[in-house]
C-alpha cells in the first residue's frame, strides 16, 4: 500500500477533495465550500509538483483555506447578491402603496382591512367599514393605513 501511494502521490487526494467540496458546493450553495475546494485543489496541484510530507501538506491547506476564505469574504461583500425582487416573502411589504377596504371599523388605530380576498389587520386612523384607505406600510403581519386623499 505505501508503494501505491508512493507510486500515485497523495496529490489525488487534495485533488478528490477539492471536486468533492466544489460539488458539495453546488448541491448546497452558500459561497463557502468553494473556497474550501479551491484551497483543496492548489493544495493538490502544489504537492505533485513539489512532493512534501502530508504534515506540510495539512498546513498548506490550512493556510490556503484561511486566505481563500478572507478573499472570498471580501468579494461576496464587494460583490453582493441583489434580488430581482427583494418583496417576495414580505407579502405585507408588497401592498404598500396599494388601496384596502376597511371590513371591520377601526377605532383606537386597530381593525381589519381587505385586499383582494385576504383580511388583514390594519393599524391606523379610525374609519368605518367600506372606507378605502391606502397601505402605507406593514408590521409584520399588521398594516399600517392612512386614509386616501
Amino acid at each position: 500500500m505505501a508503494l501505491i501511494t508512493q507510486i500515485l502521490g497523495l496529490h489525488w487526494g487534495w485533488m478528490a477533495l477539492g471536486v468533492a467540496l466544489a460539488i458539495a458546493e453546488l448541491v448546497a450553495p452558500g459561497y463557502f465550500l468553494i473556497w474550501l475546494a479551491a484551497a483543496a485543489l492548489v493544495t493538490g496541484v502544489v504537492a505533485a509538483a513539489m512532493p512534501v510530507g502530508i504534515e506540510a501538506e495539512i498546513v498548506l491547506f490550512a493556510v490556503l483555506c484561511a486566505l481563500a476564505l478572507a478573499a472570498g469574504r471580501r468579494w461576496v461583500l464587494r460583490h453582493p447578491v441583489v434580488s430581482a425582487d427583494p418583496m417576495l416573502n414580505d407579502r405585507g411589504g408588497q401592498l404598500v402603496g396599494q388601496s384596502v377596504v376597511v371590513t371591520h371599523v377601526i377605532d383606537g388605530g386597530s381593525g381589519r382591512v381587505r385586499h383582494g380576498d385576504t383580511e388583514w389587520l390594519a393599524r391606523g386612523p379610525d374609519a368605518q367599514p367600506g372606507t378605502r384607505m391606502r397601505v402605507v406600510g406593514a408590521d409584520g403581519t399588521v398594516l399600517v393605513v392612512e386614509h386616501l386623499h
